[in-house]
């Protein structure tokens, strides 16, 4: 919380700011000024001095425009009530007075709510955002002589009134449909394991066989966002800048595909101030990296911390930032340069050497973090011509969302949302094998030579399985599906 402190004196008529504020700050006093007058307000010509405090915090961005210029409003008399201290004020200027939307609303509005701030005044824009924090009267004004009006009550100025589950309700259906997908039905399958338990999901397949169709589908079959999650998930989107001014809450789960050339710094977060990166800005939803071997090998082993933590730190000599990173991981690569390496249809032009080379760009410790690893060959022309409708998205998302609440209910009182988030003591406790599926598992581990995060991964996936068919215990059969989502280890290229 920043406390805006201004002192006017006789002077020539000098502007000052002082408390680590950046170049937007600085710019400032001109947009003050304009909006000031432009108002028909008097502005005035002595010496100004704004302390923004605490003064060991670096300030940035424009949204102390408004405390600033009512700030130097009230050292005229023209604020007639002097008893502001229960308002908290954001907002950027224009130079006619206007207020421009601002970054990060969402989480002023909560920061006021834990202080016992009881009005929060802020842009009309961001009015919407911030009305779903309950607790405190939101006011979303569009100009400076508005926002007069309210601290003056010189008229009637209703708060922003917002129902959060009607916003959550407005969520509709998604444009992109499972039952678009011809043939396909053991990476569906994959997928709908996948969704169930939040596991990381690696698709190996040439080109034009559906990976990208099938990653872009995985959205449908979650399960809607709950309030918290999506409180969490409009925070980030919110300081991001990406929230528009009419939404409120980010309604649908997100998902995240940026391009291979994306640095570590914008898939992690970073900054000289850090912004959240890709890994953040996918909280609570999906990221989706196509042509994987494409991204540079730094840029994928910093998502190690993340993928295993749910959470990344980014640390600079003045400050240390967490953002929250919970999110599944979705990709896609070809199995070799030109992408034919095992189709039965077209020749693999590449050697030997080529594609090793190739495939050792993503690390083995970063496979091992992705449960399941599915082969996708190219659609057969029989499934391209059938007419019969694909499983609708809907019917699978039921089903994901059912073995969800299975793990809401086994996870009670744990910090665990889903079964790919168990540690070693909780798949000690709740993925108990008989002695036919322990001999099924030790035999895939010796012949395929899997690491013990893989042993973890199978289990994992296996009561996953379980949750999809409503089984209380895992069962063999469980075991040997999760086995096949390891088939495409490491060695599948040897």
């Amino acid at each position: 919380m920043v406390d805006v402190e201004v002192d006017v004196s006789a002077g020539s008529g000098n502007f000052l700011t002082v408390g680590l504020p950046d170049a937007a700050v600085k710019e400032s006093k001109e947009r003050i000024r304009s909006a000031i007058k432009n108002c028909g307000l008097d502005f005035p010509f002595q010496n100004i001095t704004v302390n923004l405090a605490p003064a060991d915090i670096k300030k940035e961005g424009s949204s102390f425009d408004l405390p600033m210029a009512i700030g130097i409003l009230g050292t005229n008399g023209t604020i007639l009530n002097k008893n502001i201290e229960e308002y908290l004020f954001l907002g950027e200027l224009s130079l006619d007075g206007g207020l421009r939307p601002i970054k990060g609303a969402l989480s002023i509005a909560v920061a006021a709510q834990q202080r016992g701030i009881p009005h929060l005044v802020l842009p009309y824009d961001n009015a919407r955002e911030a009305a779903v924090v309950s607790g405190i009267c939101v006011y979303g004004l569009k100009s400076l002589p508005q926002v007069l009006d309210l601290i003056n009550r010189t008229s009637l100025v209703e708060p922003i009134r917002v129902d959060p589950e009607a916003l959550l309700n407005e969520a509709g259906s998604y444009p992109l449909d499972f039952k678009d997908v011809k043939g396909q039905f053991h990476s569906k399958r994959a997928l709908e394991v996948s969704t169930a338990g939040g596991h990381n999901i690696l698709m190996i397949g040439p080109p034009g066989s559906g990976k990208t169709m099938l990653a872009k589908r995985i959205p449908s079959i979650l399960p809607p966002l709950n309030f918290e999650e999506a409180i969490e998930t409009t925070k980030i989107h919110s300081v991001s800048g990406l929230l528009g001014s009419d939404s409120g809450l980010v309604k649908g789960r997100p998902f995240r595909s940026p391009h291979h050339t994306i640095s570590d710094a914008g898939l992690i977060g970073g900054g000289v101030i850090p912004k959240p990166g890709e890994v953040s800005l996918a909280h609570n939803g999906v990221l989706f990296l196509d042509e994987l071997p494409e991204f540079a090998r730094n840029v994928l082993e910093v998502m190690r911390q993340p993928l295993e933590d749910g959470q990344v730190t980014i640390s600079r000599a003045s400050t240390s930032l967490t953002f929250p990173a919970r999110f599944m991981l979705a990709a896609a690569m070809n199995p070799c340069p030109c992408g034919f390496f095992g189709d039965s249809t077209r020749e693999c032009s590449c050697t030997p050497t080529l594609i090793q080379r190739y495939v050792s760009r993503i690390s083995g410790p970063l496979l091992d973090r992705i449960d399941i690893h599915i082969d996708v060959p190219a659609v057969k022309y029989s499934d391209l011509a059938s007419k019969a409708p694909g499983e609708p998205s809907s019917e699978i998302r039921q089903r994901v969302s059912l073995a969800r609440k299975i793990q809401q209910s086994r996870f009670q009182g744990e910090k665990v949302y889903s079964n790919a988030q168990m540690t070693p003591r909780l798949i000690r406790r709740y993925c108990e094998i008989d002695e036919e599926s322990r001999k099924h598992l030790e035999y895939a581990m010796t012949k395929m030579g899997l690491s013990a995060r893989a042993y973890d991964r199978i289990l994992k996936v296996s009561r996953t399985v379980a949750d999809l068919e409503g089984s209380e215990h895992i069962k063999p059969g469980h075991i040997s599906e999760a086995i096949q989502y390891r088939s495409l280890d490491r060695n599948y290229w040897v």
